[in-house]
């Protein structure tokens, strides 16, 4: 993510919708970052590091369990596809965790 991701434009729309945006704010501005504006609480902070995690497992299964490029046609076949990416990065994150 870049830094107009932060835009009060974004967050003004997702608030209209009804949605909780779930983004780091970036301080522009030493005063901004000196006045602790906009910054997370501890709930934000929570739910953000949950979002960072999902955000890495999706990196992984499209740059290393094939979910970038997909050669196949159909629902079925692009789900059966991404699945054993799934499946496979479940396993490697489970060796992961019994090698530590």
């Amino acid at each position: 993510m870049d830094s107009a991701y932060d835009a009060r434009i974004i967050r003004q729309e997702c608030m209209k919708r009804g949605h909780e945006a779930i983004i780091k704010p970036v301080h522009r501005r030493r005063k901004q970052a000196a006045a602790g504006v906009d910054e997370l609480n501890a709930e934000e902070k929570e739910r953000f590091k949950k979002r960072t995690i999902v955000e890495q497992m999706n990196g992984r299964l499209k740059d290393e369990f094939g979910g970038r490029l997909i050669y196949v046609r159909g629902a079925a076949k692009v789900m059966t596809h991404l699945m054993f990416g799934i499946l496979a990065l479940t396993v490697d994150q489970l060796l992961l965790q019994r090698t530590e």
